[in-house]
């Protein structure tokens, strides 16, 4: 005859595990949230301070030779900064360079390409060296 297994005696013995699967598995699935809220560039749907963030990019190029594009940032910016444009990417730049409306301060425009301000100071330009412009306006 095949021995029975042993059964503790002790009422609280099997405590830990008739604990239901689900409280395991939510408990597991909090401690990977606070551990992956803890990264060095977003918090939690946060962004770390001092970093941007393109939200929407919308093209249109239903007129010939012309491309509008529209793009909304989501910007975390330091005191005293506020959301800009450097080198063409969303970025946090000195608040005063958007209060006097001195774009090109904020080097808006790629390497090698010349930057100058619309003369009612509504946005800028960057001309590329072949001679293509483009005109960004500010809203």
């Amino acid at each position: 005859m095949a021995p029975s297994p042993r059964r503790s005696s002790r009422k609280d013995a099997n405590a830990l595990p008739s604990m239901s699967s689900t409280f395991w598995a939510i408990m597991i699935l909090a401690s990977l949230l606070i551990a992956y809220c803890k990264g060095p560039l977003e918090v939690c749907g946060q962004l770390a301070a001092g970093t941007c963030e393109i939200v929407t990019l919308d093209r249109d190029s239903s007129q010939p030779r012309r491309t509008i594009a529209r793009q909304t940032a989501r910007c975390a910016c330091k005191k005293g900064q506020i959301a800009g444009t450097t080198r063409a990417r969303p970025a946090c730049v000195d608040a005063r360079i958007i209060k006097t409306k001195q774009w090109c301060e904020m080097l808006p425009c790629l390497e090698g390409e010349g930057c100058d301000l619309l003369i009612n100071k509504s946005g800028w330009t960057c001309t590329q060296p072949g001679g293509r412009i483009k005109t960004t306006t500010v809203s």
